[in-house]
């Protein structure tokens, strides 16, 4: 069935393919967060428990903004 709605849900709604998308930003944050761990600490230490926290907050963030983005990418509105 086509997705009449393009790529935007409704207000209030969360689509399979909004959880599919916070799961890439998820994984793509990994290496964006060792990265900047790398940078910006003096003595660098890869800790798994941060890599993975960062990347939950990243995936379930992106799933918030579209669960309050409206049909039209308008944030807190479907005008």
């Amino acid at each position: 069935m086509a997705d009449q709605m393009g790529v935007f849900t409704k207000l209030w709604y969360v689509k399979l393919g909004d959880w599919e998308r916070g799961l890439i930003c998820a994984i793509i944050g990994i290496p964006l967060g060792i990265i900047y761990d790398w940078a910006t600490m003096t003595n660098f230490e890869l800790s798994w428990q941060a890599i993975l926290k960062g990347a939950i907050v990243g995936g379930l963030a992106y799933v918030g903004k579209n669960f309050a983005t409206g049909s039209k990418g308008n944030l807190l509105t479907n005008k």
